[in-house]
């Protein structure tokens, strides 16, 4: 077992006029005190990181400090603030605020020495216990977070598909991590310490996509008043990922089957070919399977791309993982909150569950980022996350449970089968027909794969 780092035990006593018997009480309990009178030297105080206890006199520092001072002082994480007011202080609303938010605790004047001392060891205890943490590293992979099945899964197939060379096709909805996939995948193959090199096809005009994927020379057309190397070829030992493939013009789609079957390229205005020796692994949210019976995409791409395939599963599917997503998200962003923030509230808990999350993850980031900001409160709420609608219990009838939980089941089979209906129904216990009636019924967009496995 991990020992727990043992600090200094001290006190930082921030007042302009400290009380020679509180001071020696203090003292008295083995306790290091700090007595300091201006913001400035509490922040170099604590710039080492070591908690300690806070014992705010706000009589006395608000005299020579504004509040709002104050509150980015208080802010300062590994210090477990005790304030001191007396009763007609705490009736300010500025006041009460500091001390709600900010401080551990409060004692009012006149007090105890005694009281206020076990006060500030307790705050002091606390904070040497740790910040919150929301964040188990054992549910990670690189960047990604996850413990739910489908990304058990995601995660073992990142691990086998960087031990081999071949093309990789990730799909999935948009804002489920497509390129933090590659990128994973990239760090754990043998070309990790070549460059990854990431285009999206788009969002570059088609008249610039040749010239941004393979480069070009000196005058080779209007404006080109130097040569420029190519996304492909300074992806060169490396990954190249080519995101949202399903969006490339069918007119550049020839050029890259000719880079993809002869590995080299050829510059815009160039006299002869290079060889580029990249992996290629691309992603996409549409339906290629579709875009391809419309004619909008070609098979004989496909095929060269898609030899080993990657289904992201869809935030929704994810179950507990979106409260550990949230979690996440909220560690990494917590010093943006205006106050100590101590994780979400039920009723935000029970909306995150409730909503669809069209745009998953990407989606869930941003909402939580900015009840980060926005929270009025020690913790986030289904307001913050403006998700209210989604906290009512009483909305959801039974059908609409049964009807959710079907979505669910028929989602984690498809992708647990890579989008194989034959064996995503067997493992459901249905039958084939009636997977694709309940696909439409549930309005779900699923593609049939080969049988065969690349």
């Amino acid at each position: 077992m991990q020992k727990v780092k043992a600090y200094p035990r001290r006190v930082i006593y921030f007042t302009r006029d400290p009380a020679p018997q509180l001071l020696a009480d203090i003292q008295q309990r083995d306790w290091a005190v700090e007595v300091i009178d201006s913001l400035h030297n509490v922040r170099h105080a604590v710039q080492d990181g070591a908690p300690a206890g806070g014992l705010v006199d706000l009589a006395s520092v608000l005299e020579s400090h504004d509040a709002h001072a104050l509150q980015s002082c208080l802010a300062l994480p590994n210090v477990g603030w005790v304030a001191m007011a007396e009763t007609p202080q705490l009736d300010d609303p500025t006041t009460r605020r500091l001390v709600r938010d900010y401080c551990f605790d409060y004692v009012t004047l006149p007090a105890a020495n005694t009281r206020i001392v076990d006060t500030v060891g307790h705050a002091c205890g606390m904070i040497a216990l740790g910040e919150p943490t929301f964040l188990d590293a054992s549910s990670a992979e690189g960047e990604m977070i996850g413990t739910c099945d489908a990304m058990l899964a995601l995660f073992r197939s990142i691990h086998k598909v960087a031990a081999t060379d071949a093309p990789v096709f990730i799909s999935g909805e948009s804002g489920t991590g497509k390129e933090l996939t590659a990128a994973a995948i990239h760090a754990r193959s043998a070309r990790r310490k070549a460059p990854f090199v990431a285009i999206n096809c788009g969002a570059i005009p088609p008249a610039l996509l040749q010239s941004e994927l393979f480069g070009h020379e000196r005058g080779a057309f209007t404006g080109a008043n130097q040569r420029r190397v190519g996304r492909v070829e300074s992806a060169h030992g490396g990954t190249l990922f080519l995101d949202e493939i399903g969006d490339l013009p069918y007119e550049s789609q020839a050029s890259l089957l000719r880079f993809l079957q002869e590995n080299t390229i050829d510059r815009l205005g160039g006299q002869g070919s290079i060889a580029v020796d990249v992996r290629i692994i691309c992603a996409t949210h549409v339906d290629i399977e579709a875009a391809i019976e419309a004619g909008r995409f070609r098979s004989d791409l496909y095929h060269r791309l898609c030899v080993l395939r990657i289904d992201e599963p869809p935030l929704r599917a994810r179950g507990k993982d979106i409260e550990l997503l949230a979690l996440y998200v909220l560690e990494r962003y917590r010093k943006d909150a205006s106050r100590r923030l101590y994780g979400f509230s039920p009723d935000a808990i029970m909306a995150m569950h409730g909503y669809d999350w069209p745009g998953n993850v990407r989606e869930l980031i941003n909402r939580v980022r900015r009840a980060i900001v926005m929270s009025e409160g020690r913790s986030i709420t289904a307001d913050d996350l403006e998700l209210s609608a989604y906290a009512r219990t009483s909305s959801a009838t039974l059908a609409q449970a049964r009807e959710t939980a079907e979505r669910q089941a028929i989602e984690l089979a498809l992708l647990r089968h890579r989008g194989r209906s034959a064996d995503a129904a067997r493992e459901l216990g249905i039958s084939r027909a009636t997977l694709y009636r309940l696909i439409a019924a549930h309005g779900m967009r699923y593609g049939e794969e080969s049988e065969v496995q690349h």
